[in-house]
């Protein structure tokens, strides 16, 4: 997918502290989502000045929205791709997707990663086997088993207990879209990034594949990305 956008934009993909090449210096007991916007704040601010064309997924969707609403001079446009809200879900369906959530954690705590991930798997909707010809998947390497403990330990708690800011959201809905997978059906990531749509009032859009589809379909995803930045904004970055 990067190298589809290369084409059209500089593109700037980071690993998140705790991930892989970011080495955390500072306690992460605690950690904040909010950090991890600060974090994208401070790189944006180290190499432009300009606002940038901003995608985010899942978690990272979570992040560019409290990116936006907090840093909107530096987010020019941002595609948000089912972002894992809880707490806009109505009652029933909200109350539904923690249980699931608190299921993951104590999965984590009690069998490990492979525990857990097997029912984040379920909750989160992921389908690998659904691909665009000629794709070839990731291979794990020997950070997936780090990075999934500090994202189980330290991520997935963070994002349960953050909360978007509605109002300040609403102000700044002009920058950005909500993004569905079209085979994500009526799952938990898909209801979040819908009932967020209805709360502001902002188009949703569908993008090939599912809640993974940046993986699964990285052309397609890549040409949809490419489709709504030029259609919103024109022209490269």
């Amino acid at each position: 997918m990067i190298e589809r956008l290369s084409h059209r934009y500089t593109v700037v993909s980071y690993d998140r502290r705790g991930l892989s090449r970011s080495k955390c210096t500072a306690p992460v007991e605690g950690l904040r989502l909010e950090t991890h916007a600060d974090d994208a704040h401070a790189l944006l601010a180290s190499l432009t000045t300009a606002p940038a064309l901003v995608l985010g997924m899942s978690l990272g969707a979570l992040l560019g929205l409290d990116l936006v609403s907090r840093y909107p001079e530096q987010v020019g446009e941002f595609i948000c791709h089912e972002p894992p809200a809880a707490h806009v879900l109505p009652e029933q369906e909200r109350l539904l997707a923690q249980s699931r959530q608190v299921d993951v954690e104590t999965a984590f705590r009690e069998g490990g990663v492979t525990a857990a991930m097997k029912k984040f798997a379920v909750l989160a909707r992921l389908d690998f086997s659904d691909t665009e010809p000629g794709v070839e998947l990731p291979r794990s390497g020997p950070e997936r088993l780090p990075n999934l403990t500090f994202f189980l330990a330290h991520d997935a708690p963070a994002v349960h207990q953050y909360r978007l800011d509605l109002a300040q959201i609403e102000k700044v809905k002009h920058k950005f879209l909500i993004a569905v997978g079209h085979t994500s059906g009526a799952q938990f990531p898909r209801q979040c990034a819908m009932s967020l749509a209805r709360e502001v009032g902002v188009e949703a859009v569908e993008f090939p594949g599912g809640h993974g589809g940046f993986i699964t379909h990285p052309a397609a995803f890549a040409n949809k990305v490419i489709e709504l930045f030029s259609r919103r904004v024109g022209g490269s970055n």
